[in-house]
């Protein structure tokens, strides 16, 4: 299984845009030694040539430019993306299908909440029916597994997870299993198993079991302190209430992997406020001395 992350951080970046935090002004000044970051998208192949896009950030088109296996070149017009799988509905997460219109229509696979979000609150379906038919919509069961069509040889299996629905979601208080899912996908040919998510609010004893049989673990890598946003002077809401679990404090997402010794564990997903992303750091130099990689634009991984 070819694993290529496309976009490592969050939403809005890095460095955001409109953010003067250390991390934002340190890179933009030069005085970071740290990488500028897309949001947060991978590619799944089992043969290198057709693939799976997992989440369309709003920088897909940058993605797609820098990765070249995605411009494959075959015909007049042509994409390596064969179908896009969303694990949510988040802004983030899904209005890169809108730059993506012109190859419409697209396989597009996700559970009947995040449909319903992206036909409500975030029409894009129904938008993007005025393009070549747009989104052919393949339903994700939250039940069993899927195998999609471009990359027979990878079987996807969903896993509801605790997160939040995006606010503009009509149920954003009234949350839902199907809100929120990670993946693990498994190579059929090399037993090469993946477990993903972006956005990761907690992890429970059944999670964790499905966590401790994978082989690469891609896991939320947003804050490190819960109240980081807070302590930054640029948001109010903790990690917890935004759906994702924090690296530090007790049970924390460093803890949680500290329980599961044999896995490579990356984190993905990274809030620009996050000191994770300054190299030189001391929270840096922790996640180094657990041997936690920190996901970067053009990281490529295979299983």
């Amino acid at each position: 299984m070819h694993i290529q992350i496309l976009g490592s951080a969050a939403g809005g970046g890095f460095p955001q845009w409109n953010c003067n935090c250390a991390n934002c002004r340190g890179l933009r000044d030069g005085s970071l030694r740290a990488q500028a970051r897309t949001q947060s998208s991978i590619a799944l192949s089992d043969d290198g040539v057709n693939w799976v896009l997992c989440n369309a950030s709003p920088d897909i088109r940058a993605q797609l430019q820098s990765f070249a296996p995605m411009q494959p070149g075959r015909a007049l017009r042509d994409t390596g993306i064969g179908a896009i799988v969303l694990l949510d509905s988040q802004i983030d997460h899904t209005t890169g299908l809108l730059s993506l219109r012109e190859g419409c229509p697209h396989q597009v696979w996700c559970t009947d909440m995040v449909y319903q979000d992206l036909t409500t609150g975030f029409p894009l379906f129904n938008m993007l029916t005025h393009w070549n038919g747009g989104l052919d919509r393949q339903r994700i069961e939250l039940e069993g597994s899927f195998v999609v069509p471009a990359c027979p040889n990878l079987r996807f299996t969903p896993l509801p997870l605790r997160s939040a629905a995006p606010p503009y979601s009509p149920h954003r208080f009234d949350p839902h299993p199907g809100d929120n899912i990670g993946l693990i996908v498994e190579d059929l040919r090399t037993g090469g198993t993946l477990f993903y998510a972006p956005g990761l609010g907690k992890v429970d004893d059944a999670l964790l079991e499905r966590m401790a049989a994978a082989d690469c673990l891609l896991v939320d890598g947003t804050l490190w302190d819960d109240d980081e946003m807070q302590r930054r002077g640029v948001g109010t809401r903790t990690g917890r209430e935004m759906g994702h679990l924090a690296q530090n404090g007790p049970g924390g997402m460093l803890e949680v992997l500290e329980r599961l010794p044999r896995q490579r564990k990356v984190l993905i997903h990274i809030n620009n406020t996050n000191p994770i992303l300054d190299e030189d750091s001391p929270q840096r130099a922790e996640l180094a001395r657990r041997n936690v990689e920190v996901a970067f634009d053009g990281m490529s991984i295979e299983l």
